[in-house]
């Protein structure tokens, strides 16, 4: 089967999946705060609730990196499988939970146990795929994410119907069946393995040391390597600075919505989140394919792609945090989430053309955690908005930072390659 031509489509098809039941599974708790409560009282607090929130977002945040490193030193389809399995059974254990200390910690080996997923799972699908097809393909993935954010806030409603216990039971039985199918049909790349296994060999014989020895100069070596190149400072710079309107409209986009139109979060919430899902889906498959073709004809067309959609999302911002009636709201929160969506599909295929394709999950884990960083951020300072009553103005001055991040990534990001295989 890895031989077929369109066994690297189908890699984007199982792994969409595994994207699906990433969002989705994390996503489940913050719809079924009320029903949860009931059960265990500490819910009842904000405070509370939101410890359980962050400490997911934190280790996160901490473990992208590390989940990169590994997953550029191990076999990325049992890293991808072990990852699934482990938080899906971590999502069927909360159905059990009885204490809000046994929720926290379940919580926190959610966070260890997702982001492994995220770096391995792209440098994958970037090594099957080629500069004609990356962008699609990741941007295909990413759909998966947008769909499983979605389908999150259907937690609520199996809990409503039935119980938040056997939602988290229910879910969490899903990946770990889904698990079994990666092991009969995902496989990792050939020449990645082969690419790896004589990088190591040829690094271990350099070293000449204990095996720790070798560990601790081989991730000398790779961070050494990746802060040295100024193409990643700017790449991680204009990965955060969008972070920061993503997340914002991510958490805060239906409170938004509900202020500035005078209407109950009943219907604030699904007519936000529909148009930003619509659109991003919109963006990605648009970008994908825009940046594949141009790519072909100028190296810097994935650049160029990922600047119009960043391009789009400042009057988008403007609109968003400023205009007062639905047709200015939602017609802002589409074009902020197709062109989010644009840069969202670009991301991984830029960092293939300046990052050796032995470095790419590190480099992206790093590009993770910074992201979630600027999101755990923004959640917090937006909230203190909302409070004081200037949600929309704080939103419409994020513009500003986007567009210094605009102009950095057009005046520094100049390729060379369209996939950079070699350090």
């Amino acid at each position: 089967m890895i031989q077929h031509k369109k066994y690297p489509w189908i890699v984007v098809a199982l792994l969409w999946v595994v994207a699906l039941l990433n969002y989705m599974d994390r996503q489940m708790l913050s719809t079924m705060k009320p029903a949860m409560q009931i059960n265990i009282q500490e819910l009842q607090s904000a405070t509370n609730f939101g410890y359980l929130m962050a400490i997911f977002l934190w280790i996160y945040g901490f473990m992208s990196p590390i989940s990169g490193l590994i997953a550029d030193r191990l076999n990325r389809k049992w890293l991808i499988v072990g990852s699934l399995f482990v938080w899906s059974a971590i999502t069927f254990a909360m159905g059990f939970a009885k204490t809000f200390d046994q929720l926290y910690w379940l919580r926190a080996g959610m966070g260890v146990s997702e982001a492994l997923y995220i770096p391995a799972g792209l440098s994958l699908i970037a090594d099957y795929h080629t500069a004609k097809t990356r962008s699609l393909a990741v941007g295909i993935h990413m759909t998966g994410l947008y769909m499983g954010q979605a389908l999150g806030g259907f937690g609520a409603t199996i809990a409503a119907e039935y119980s938040w216990q056997n939602a988290f039971i229910s879910f969490g039985l899903i990946g770990i069946v889904y698990s079994v199918v990666l092991i009969i049909f995902l496989r990792e790349k050939p020449a990645a393995l082969l690419d790896t296994a004589k990088a190591v060999a040829q690094d271990a014989a350099k070293a000449q040391s204990t095996t720790k020895s070798f560990n601790r100069e081989s991730l000398f070596k790779v961070f050494a390597t990746l802060f040295s190149n100024i193409s990643f400072w700017v790449i991680l710079f204009y990965f955060a600075v969008p972070s920061l309107p993503g997340w914002g409209v991510k958490n805060w986009l239906p409170t938004l919505f509900s202020e500035n139109l005078g209407i109950d979060m009943s219907k604030a919430g699904p007519l936000s989140t529909i148009t930003i899902a619509a659109s991003s889906f919109l963006g990605v498959i648009f970008g994908g394919v825009l940046s594949d073709k141009w790519v072909q004809k100028n190296i810097r067309g994935r650049v160029y792609t990922s600047a119009i959609g960043l391009a789009m999302t400042i009057p988008a911002l403007l609109f968003i945090g400023l205009g007062n009636s639905i047709i200015h709201l939602v017609g802002a929160v589409f074009f902020f989430g197709f062109g989010y969506g644009m840069f969202d599909a670009n991301n991984m295929p830029i960092l293939c053309q300046f990052i050796s394709a032995k470095h790419r999950a590190t480099a992206y884990g790093l590009m993770n955690m910074i992201g979630v960083f600027a999101g755990a951020f923004i959640t917090k300072l937006l909230g203190k908005s909302s409070d004081a009553g200037s949600l929309g103005k704080d939103f419409a001055m994020m513009a500003i930072v986007v567009v210094v991040a605009l102009a950095l990534q057009l005046t520094v990001l100049k390729p060379k390659h369209n996939d950079f295989i070699e350090a």
